[in-house]
C-alpha cells in the first residue's frame, strides 16, 4: 500500500506537467500548510489551485472537496472547505491518466465531486458535470 503523502506528490506532478503542457506558468507556495497547492499564471491572472487525485468510481471520477479533520483528536471542526481559498481544483486520475481543471463555483464544496465519464443508468443529465468539458490533459505516467 502506498503512503498518502506519495500518492499526493505524484498526483500534484501530474498536475504540473499537465499545465506546463499548456503553456501556463505554475508556482509553488512555501511551507506545508497552506490551502493551495499550485497558483497557476494564465497570462492576464493567477489562480489558486488545489490538487486532488480523482478514483474511477461507478463511472465518474470522484475527488474530495473539502478537508476532513475528523481523525484528529477532538477536532474544533471535522470539515473544512476550500472557499474563498482557493479559485480551482486539479484532479488527477491515475486509473486514466487523466487531469481535469475545475472552478470551484462548479461543484459542491462540503464533500466531494464527481465528473462523469459514462453516462448515468438513468439517462439523468441535469447537474451532471461531463469529465471531457474540465479535462485539460491525458498523460502515460505507467
Amino acid at each position: 500500500m502506498q503512503h498518502p503523502k506519495a500518492i499526493g506528490d505524484r498526483t500534484t506532478m501530474a498536475i504540473m506537467l499537465a499545465l506546463h503542457a499548456q503553456g501556463w506558468t505554475t508556482y509553488v507556495p512555501f511551507g506545508e500548510n497552506t490551502r493551495c497547492d499550485l497558483v497557476v499564471d494564465y497570462g492576464r491572472r493567477l489562480s489558486r489551485v488545489q490538487c486532488k487525485t480523482g478514483r474511477l468510481r461507478n463511472g465518474g471520477v470522484m475527488f474530495p472537496t473539502c478537508s476532513t479533520y475528523a481523525h484528529h483528536g477532538n477536532p474544533k471542526q471535522t470539515r473544512r472547505t476550500y472557499e474563498g481559498e482557493v479559485d480551482e481544483f486539479a484532479v488527477f486520475c491515475p486509473e486514466l491518466g487523466s487531469v481535469y481543471l475545475i472552478p470551484i463555483d462548479d461543484v459542491p464544496v462540503t464533500s466531494r465531486a464527481t465528473l462523469r465519464i459514462e453516462r448515468t443508468r438513468n439517462g439523468q443529465s441535469r447537474r451532471i458535470r461531463p469529465a471531457a468539458a474540465y479535462e485539460i490533459a491525458r498523460l502515460d505516467l505507467y
